[in-house]
């Protein structure tokens, strides 16, 4: 199962590259947004 994700993804890279980086992009965008909300939620919480 590992190796048939991994061949999909390299598939999927090299057939769409434009589709790949926005994938990417945006999991990353998602990532900050999530490192934001609990930077703010850990700032709420008083001492």
């Amino acid at each position: 199962m590992k190796l048939a994700s991994i061949a999909f993804v390299a598939w999927y890279v090299i057939s769409r590259p434009e589709g790949a980086a926005n994938l990417v992009n945006n999991a990353l965008s998602g990532l900050g947004t999530a490192a934001e909300s609990l930077s703010q939620f850990m700032s709420a919480i008083p001492n």
